[in-house]
């Protein structure tokens, strides 16, 4: 029972970041095209790890840190969004996907 919850939690933070990106990314992303692909969210319910992709790739470092120093202000504003629906708000860590790197090179040798 425990899966179902975690799960529902973390597509309800997905859905909500991707909303808050998509409404703020000239502002906070410089206008890079991001996607969030991943949510897994901790048992207690008290930490989210959040695994962002962007595109070109070449910016992913840059991206991602500034993510990371705005998680605060992410995180407050994720939690006005989603005030009804959660009583408290995870900790966000972010971190980088490289799945679609990995998934070219695949392309390229073969």
């Amino acid at each position: 029972m425990a899966g179902v919850r975690l799960e529902k939690f973390g597509s309800l933070i997905k859905r909500e970041l991707s909303v808050l990106f998509q409404q703020n990314s000239r502002e906070w992303l410089g206008g890079t095209m991001v996607t969030i692909t991943q949510t897994r969210v901790a048992p207690d319910l008290s930490l989210a790890r959040i695994y962002i992709s962007v595109f070109p790739s070449d910016k992913r470092n840059a991206i991602i840190e500034g993510v990371k120093y705005n998680s605060p202000l992410i995180r407050h504003e994720l939690a006005k969004r989603t005030r009804n629906q959660l009583r408290r708000m995870p900790e966000l860590l972010f971190f980088g996907d490289d799945s679609l790197d990995y998934i070219e090179e695949i392309d390229k040798s073969l």
